[in-house]
């Protein structure tokens, strides 16, 4: 696990000191320390993009629910649906600046 620390602090540290323009692309997932160390908005990147089908959040609904359902488990498959629903989607991270756009992903061409 240090290993892991170590090594997304020196990536985002780089980040920080490149000096050429740096664009984000969320496809899937992009949640907590991982989104801070694949170059996230807050860490000054020039622009942030994901597609529609992308979550971005401090954590997955899973862990979410377990945290906030801890004390009462029933009840904890719907709420993570809901949380999922309602938090996880690009647009709500959008809305909080911390995607710059929602974009559609291209369609190959035939």
């Amino acid at each position: 696990m240090a290993g892991i620390i170590r090594h997304g602090g020196q990536l985002a540290f780089t980040y920080a000191r490149a000096s050429v323009p740096r664009v984000s692309v969320i496809l899937r997932k992009a949640y907590g320390g991982a989104c801070i160390v694949m170059d996230c908005r807050n860490m000054g990147n020039d622009l942030a993009v994901a597609w529609p089908s992308a979550e971005v959040a401090v954590m997955g609904a899973k862990g979410a629910i377990e945290i906030l359902h801890a004390q009462h488990p029933r009840g904890a498959d719907r709420s993570r649906a809901a949380y999922a629903a309602d938090l996880l989607t690009p647009s709500v991270a959008a809305e909080r600046g911390y995607v710059d756009q929602v974009i559609d992903p291209p369609t190959p061409e035939r």
